[in-house]
């Protein structure tokens, strides 16, 4: 007993110390995390088919929205950084549907013709681009368009031909891709590399054009033909394929494009892309589509992959050719062309062959994406897939990339199975005249028909199909708003009963673009729980005019919740894995 009295006091004494010690650790406050961006003006898909508006958005530290703010929310007290958006507007990031990696960044490596308005435009530049490259072996390049070029006596817009190729092209060979990719042009050096004489027939799926009255070949290979020249081809180097990878992320970046689907990945792009994530350097997200089943089999093996790289990377399933492009004759269409009645087009395989391959991919749940243009190609696609509908159940999402031409009666048939009609707005300002002369009156109606596929219920995905387009989704709103070209043509709008709203242009680049890859989980809009990929542009494009809104500016490109692109300095240096922005991007 005398010794517990003992040690009583001693225990107060030495407690109380420690107790009073203890008090500050138990009253400090955690630390603070997350970034918030406030004073914005914001706007994005509500998912229902609607817009909502936003004044603030809170980042949590792995790149999600914690928290999505409006004028009379409570904004956190302590945060790590924040930043003000001094009333700028924000806007999702822009998902991009359709797109060709490789291809867009290759273009910008070699001779781009695009700009060229006549045959004679387009051969200065080739002579040009010769004189300057004296070390290339081949002369490699596109974006030639020869509708945009003067017709013949007939009215009837002609394809450029090897003989007038020869002229500026100094004995070397040469491969120029269309505009569509759909056709090439060469030289007469090229054509003998490949041994390509009167005798060669026409592959499958492909056409050799011909000087008038001979077999002779003229110097344009359409499709499948390309392939017996492009066989010549020195190939890229993988430092070059990084190069061109690095080229083009730059455009998307700069655009206002966060996601793409890639379409119609080999498994030297798919290479290329993970080396760019294993060097940290894969700043957007790539939904990859396979370039047929075998790629498809070495690239994802026994189905779809996880994501990569912090959600920056996956396969997700295969594009498969049905038919070419309108621009070359090749789009398969149900009737001759209005302006070559002695064709109507090239199917790349029959409907068995289209079936067997999209069997072989759903069997492992890869996701197909048809390339269908004309409308009997979209009559096939749409016929494959309802038979294999019957046996492939669950959520399927069959995609058809393009879907340009359509016979009003098919038109109802994308809601039936849940097919996506991935479309590209620009293709209709760009495609006007032109198709109108490959169609005829009596087919327009169907042509490039959004307003008639979103009416049935059937989900829109939009794209560029880059190269063949700018990646620009502001112009591509202009668009499907309007109906109009640059130069505001037609007065009121092509097919104007075609033309959208803003709210379902918008969802379309954006949630819709998101759910037809399979990412509306963390894609697409602004709202709590999906990836803070967000834009600052210069104007609010609910409010714009078509022709404002083509002028839209992107400020700033922010993905995961980093600074991945600004208009004032260019690329942001620090790694895309960071969560949070470095402190020059706001302050904490």
């Amino acid at each position: 007993m005398r010794g517990r009295k003992n040690l009583s006091p001693n225990w107060k004494l030495v407690a109380l110390p420690l107790l009073i010690l203890a008090a500050p650790a138990l009253a400090k406050e955690p630390p603070a995390t997350g970034t918030l961006v406030d004073n914005v003006v914001g706007v994005t898909p509500d998912g229902k088919g609607g817009l909502e508006r936003f004044t603030g958005l809170l980042i949590d530290e792995q790149g999600r929205l914690a928290a999505v703010y409006r004028d009379s929310d409570k904004r956190p007290k302590r945060v790590a950084f924040k930043v003000d958006g001094k009333g700028r507007v924000v806007v999702p990031g822009m998902i991009d549907a359709h797109v060709h990696i490789m291809e867009t960044g290759f273009a910008k490596m070699t001779l781009d013709l695009s700009g060229a308005r006549s045959l004679e435009e387009a051969l200065v530049m080739v002579r040009a681009y010769v004189a300057a490259h004296p070390d290339r072996a081949w002369i490699e390049g596109g974006g030639w368009n020869q509708a945009n070029w003067a017709k013949d006596a007939a009215g009837v817009d002609r394809m450029p031909t090897a003989a007038e190729l020869d002229r500026v092209t100094g004995g070397k060979p040469a491969f120029l891709s269309r505009v569509d990719n759909h056709a090439a042009w060469v030289n007469s050096a090229a054509l003998a590399a490949a041994r390509v004489t009167e005798g060669t027939a026409d592959p499958a799926g492909g056409r050799i054009e011909r000087v008038g009255g001979s077999r002779k070949p003229a110097g344009v290979l359409v499709d499948a033909a390309q392939d017996l020249v492009r066989a010549k081809l020195p190939p890229p180097r993988p430092s070059d394929r990084d190069t061109a990878f690095g080229e083009a992320q730059l455009e998307f970046l700069r655009q206002g494009v966060t996601a793409v689907a890639d379409m119609g990945t080999t498994i030297q792009d798919w290479q290329a892309y993970r080396r760019a994530g294993d060097a940290g350097n894969l700043r957007i997200r790539i939904v990859s589509y396979a370039k047929g089943v075998d790629a498809m089999e070495l690239i994802g093996g026994s189905g779809p992959s996880a994501w990569l790289y912090g959600d920056r990377l996956k396969i997700q399933g295969v594009k498969l050719y049905l038919d070419g492009a309108l621009g070359s004759r090749g789009a398969w269409l149900k009737a001759p062309y209005a302006d070559a009645p002695e064709t109507s087009g090239l199917p790349r395989m029959n409907e068995t062959q289209l079936g067997n391959l999209m069997s072989r991919a759903a069997i492992d749940n890869f996701q197909v994406a048809v390339h269908a243009i004309g409308d009997k190609a979209n009559e096939t696609a749409l016929d494959t897939i309802a038979q294999l509908s019957d046996t492939y159940k669950g959520d399927r999402r069959w995609r058809i990339e393009h879907a340009q031409v359509l016979a009003p009666a098919d038109i109802a048939r994308f809601v039936q199975h849940g097919t996506i009609a991935s479309m590209q707005p620009q293709h209709q300002a760009s495609d006007r005249t032109m198709a109108e002369a490959r169609l005829g009156p009596q087919r327009l109606a169907g042509a490039y028909a959004w307003k008639s596929v979103a009416a049935t219920g059937a989900r829109l995905a939009f794209g560029s199909d880059t190269p063949v387009e700018p990646p620009s989704p502001f112009v591509g709103l202009a668009v499907a708003v309007s109906r109009q070209g640059a130069d505001g043509q037609p007065s009121g709008g092509w097919q104007p009963q075609e033309r959208l709203t803003l709210a379902q242009a918008l969802s379309a680049y954006t949630s819709g673009a998101a759910y037809a890859m399979f990412a509306e989980d963390r894609l697409g809009r602004i709202a709590r729980g999906m990836k803070a990929d967000f834009l600052f542009v210069d104007r609010d494009p609910t409010t714009a005019t078509p022709d404002a809104l083509r002028q839209t500016k992107v400020l700033e490109t922010w993905i995961n919740g980093v600074q991945a692109w600004s208009a004032a300095r260019g690329v942001a240096k620090q790694s895309p894995a960071s969560a949070q922005p470095r402190k020059d991007d706001g302050g904490r």
